[in-house]
């Protein structure tokens, strides 16, 4: 009969359960130093969750450029002259 071995399935396992703590591993070290002392707190607001403190300054977020209020014109229909 053909199809996977249990060897086969375990060894997706490990190797799962290996790159998952190495990825856990390096999110821990990524944070630890990130050089950040106030990581800071979110806090529910009326409209909605709020980030209060941080190492994130206004300045540090890209603003979006202003775009023409103006629609684009449609694409012309190709299968136009295939119709009937």
């Amino acid at each position: 009969m053909a199809g996977p071995s249990i060897g086969d399935t375990r060894w997706s396992v490990a190797v799962s359960l290996l790159v998952a703590a190495a990825m856990a591993t390096i999110a821990v070290v990524t944070v630890q130093r990130a050089g950040c002392a106030d990581p800071g707190h979110y806090e529910a607001r009326p409209g909605g969750y709020e980030l209060v403190g941080g190492c994130i300054e206004a300045n540090d977020l890209p603003v979006a450029p202003e775009s023409d209020p103006t629609p684009a014109a449609p694409a012309p229909d190709l299968r136009l002259p295939y119709r009937p």
